[in-house]
């Protein structure tokens, strides 16, 4: 491994990093170990469907391969191209499950602490709904958010789960959302587009009493790319058919970084940031670059074609922007420092994405040493610790 830990006299020395988006690849048993006795046959399991390994949920519904979705082989080396996609957890190294490997390579290279996020209930709790059982569904993700208030506790906090909402019942997601806040878990990933599964979209204001626990207990909302149905679209209408295996990879996955850009201007537009003016939003694993070009079409289409609907809103939307969202970024060299100057140093978080196959290993640290050498003392604490700690309220 290349990615190492900072020493003294180079610009990380110091510095507590916080990496906001990781994922750990759910063991067989997260789900029937926890569950009652007669659910432990319908929660999410491990079984041989049509001759192959497959997780399922209630009868036989697929919800696809047990492979680990991690890219780093057991020597801690990264695997390229799509071999990966095969890979049981036993055969990729034992950090991209297990929390104690995990922090031993937290240690390694340097990250104090990391944000994490669910693999197979998809990035916004929306693979579940493909079960009819709503009971079902609840309970699928009360117990996600039970495992990962014991690993924040196991972790010594320094693991941070991001609970699961459960959307499509509105009632019960103002409820998990303070189970959640009382178990000391830290922020909520949401479903970015829950009207995809016949919801009412999150500008409608039946999604009040949500927004308003959240602002009341001081939960930050993600938004992690492809974080709904019709967003999570690696191999489907992004790349061509023409493409092979690798491409179709590397395209769609280009292609959905953008993809947050439709929920970021609803929730502006729709007047959600005016009316919860201290909720926190996150876009994650969606980079940079894009959003201040997308900030600044916001701001001329509403001065140019909203008369009578910016009638409701007091700010632009790149003020609204500024003052309740973050974004996260990781690989990007070109124009960084001058987008971490647009966005404002205090709106800006980094990540790895560690162990996904776009995740920044090995070289990490190299990487932001170097991406960042331009930027001031503050800017830099604040990109890499301060802001994340602030936000998720991380002791450092």
């Amino acid at each position: 491994m290349t990615m190492t830990a900072p020493q003294q006299g180079d610009i990380l020395a110091g510095l507590k990093i916080i990496d906001t988006d990781t994922h750990l690849s759910e063991p067989a048993d997260l789900w029937t170990s926890r569950a009652p006795a007669r659910y432990r046959d319908e929660v999410p399991r491990q079984v041989e469907l049509n001759g192959r390994r497959r997780w399922v949920i209630g009868g036989d519904i697929d919800l696809g391969g047990v492979g680990a979705a991690s890219v780093v082989d057991p020597a801690g080396d990264k695997i390229y191209g799509i071999g990966w996609l095969k890979l049981s957890v036993e055969e990729v190294h034992a950090a991209s499950s297990q929390i104690p490997a995990r922090l031993k390579l937290m240690d390694e290279v340097g990250v104090y602490a990391q944000i994490v996020y669910p693999n197979l209930a998809g990035f916004g709790n929306q693979a579940f709904m493909r079960v009819q059982d709503s009971e079902l569904r609840l309970l699928c993700a009360q117990i996600y958010n039970d495992a990962g208030a014991e690993h924040q506790e196991q972790s010594g906090e320094r693991i941070f789960t991001m609970a699961l909402v459960p959307w499509w019942d509105i009632d019960a997601s103002v409820a998990e959302v303070r189970r959640c806040a009382a178990m000391g878990m830290r922020g909520v990933v949401m479903c970015s587009n829950p009207e995809d599964a016949g919801m009412p979209d999150l500008g409608q204001p039946v999604w009040a009493p949500f927004f308003e626990v959240c602002e009341e207990l001081g939960m930050p909302i993600n938004f992690h790319i492809g974080a709904s149905s019709g967003e999570m679209d690696f191999f489907g209408k992004t790349p061509w058919k023409s493409h092979g295996g690798e491409t179709r990879l590397a395209l769609g996955s280009a292609n959905l970084f953008l993809g947050n850009a439709r929920v970021i201007g609803n929730l502006i537009y729709s007047g959600v940031l005016e009316r919860y003016p201290t909720q926190r939003f996150v876009s994650v694993e969606s980079g940079l670059g894009w959003i201040p070009f997308y900030l600044d079409a916001l701001d001329y289409e509403m001065s140019e074609t909203m008369p009578n609907d910016s009638k409701k809103l007091s700010l632009t939307p790149s003020e609204y922007y500024k003052r309740q969202f973050y974004s996260c970024f990781w690989f990007e060299k070109t124009g960084l420092k001058t987008n971490i100057e647009a966005l404002g140093a205090e709106r800006v978080l980094f990540e790895t994405d560690f162990p996904h196959p776009t995740c920044l290993y090995p070289g990490g640290g190299d990487h932001i040493r170097s991406s960042l050498a331009g930027l001031d003392d503050y800017a830099r604490r604040r990109v890499l610790q301060d802001n994340a700690a602030e936000l998720y309220r991380i002791g450092l």
